[in-house]
């Protein structure tokens, strides 16, 4: 395996991958000079030798035909032209949610890794989670009557003042950190964790915690190869400072099957998945799985009845999937198709919220009927020379 982005999730998923003994970390690769020094040592530390490879251009480790797997955890801005040219070349991915940075970059995506018949598991490791699984069978299997509305609560964007412009750091390749995206003054707040916040680079919580719970809400609903047919909502952005994703937001989304997704910032809803139906609900987040009745949690379901993909549990766990899907060529927990789907919701209701208006989305085609301005905003242009 090739690893590359070393920030918080890559050496995240750097360790778990260590603990795999089927698996061996024989390259990293970041821009940041000390996050690969410090993914070098603790890979050698684990192998105790030096056999490590450290780069500073992900192409690099694309090229090295002795490596068959890729970790992909980068901003998401540069989540699509690794992506591609990984799967180009036959490595099989694990690549970080949320997808892309456009539903444009998502199908590219998607339709590369299909041309590549690749195994890839995105990081969407909330469906190696027997609890979230137990809630959507809950609602698969009508537990709580007609499903009739979804509310998703994700989290408040945070927001900064302006900042200064400062002198890159040495051992940070900043120019290859903003790849495509505009060419803009180095500030720190900027960069690595922060780079959620901006949307040249993400974004904010409705794409970063969208990701996951938008993807939880597809799964209880049954609709994870299509979309809504219509998208309307409003946000609130901040009106200056460096960050500039949405604080508050709420948009609605309205699907073939009559059900209504309501997405919006925990001012607006708990954060989390709940699923409303006839006969009561089912509220799942992280920690616990909540229903109404209450005797619907000690639920059991028949061998007649949905029973959904079943990985080893918690984040580990979804690696561990991922590495038994290379060997057996089986479609993973989250596939590439599935976390398209999901977080181009988060996308559309991003679209809706800055142009204040109802978007009319075909999700068969992607394309946004008689809005030439909110179609050009399906995709984004790539500053020279990055494309794929």
């Amino acid at each position: 395996m090739g690893m590359i982005g070393l920030g918080s999730m890559g050496m995240r998923n750097l360790k778990g991958f260590l603990q795999e003994p089927d698996c061996q970390i024989t390259a990293v690769c970041d821009v940041d000079a000390s996050r690969v020094q410090e993914a070098v040592v603790e890979v050698n530390r684990t192998y105790g030798d030096s056999g490590c490879a450290r780069y500073r251009d992900f192409r690099d480790v694309i090229a090295r035909s002795d490596i068959d797997l890729l970790c992909l955890c980068l901003p998401d801005h540069w989540h699509s032209i690794p992506a591609i040219l990984g799967a180009r070349a036959g490595k099989d991915i694990y690549g970080e949610k949320p997808l892309a940075l456009t539903i444009a970059e998502g199908r590219a995506m998607v339709e590369e890794v299909r041309r590549s018949s690749i195994v890839w598991q995105t990081g969407s490791w909330q469906r190696s989670t027997a609890h979230f699984r137990f809630a959507c069978e809950l609602v698969r299997n009508g537990r709580i009557g007609k499903l009739e509305r979804i509310e998703v609560g994700l989290g408040v964007g945070p927001t900064i003042g302006p900042q200064p412009p400062m002198p890159v750091p040495a051992g940070f390749d900043y120019e290859m950190w903003l790849g495509p995206a505009p060419w803009v003054p180095y500030t720190q707040r900027r960069c690595h964790w922060d780079f959620r916040w901006i949307l040249d680079y993400s974004g904010g919580q409705n794409t970063d915690c969208g990701a996951h719970d938008i993807d939880i809400a597809h799964w209880g609903m049954d609709v994870e190869q299509t979309g809504p047919l219509t998208v309307e909502g409003a946000g609130e952005f901040p009106s200056d400072g460096l960050w500039d994703a949405a604080v508050h937001y709420k948009y609605e989304c309205h699907y073939a099957n009559g059900l209504v997704l309501m997405v919006g910032s925990r001012n607006h809803y708990p954060t989390g998945v709940r699923f409303i139906g006839s006969r009561g609900w089912v509220y799942v987040n992280r920690t616990l799985v909540d229903a109404h009745p209450r005797f619907l949690l000690k639920e059991r379901f028949g061998p007649d009845e949905v029973h959904l993909y079943s990985s080893p549990p918690d984040r580990q766990g979804h690696r561990r999937n991922f590495l038994d899907c290379v060997k057996s060529r089986r479609p993973p927990a989250s596939t590439i198709e599935v976390a398209h789907r999901s977080i181009a919701v988060a996308h559309l209701g991003h679209i809706a919220m800055k142009l204040g208006r109802k978007l009319r989305w075909n999700p068969d085609t992607e394309q946004l009927a008689d809005d030439p301005t909110a179609s050009r905003m399906l995709g984004r242009p790539m500053r020279a020379p990055w494309g794929f």
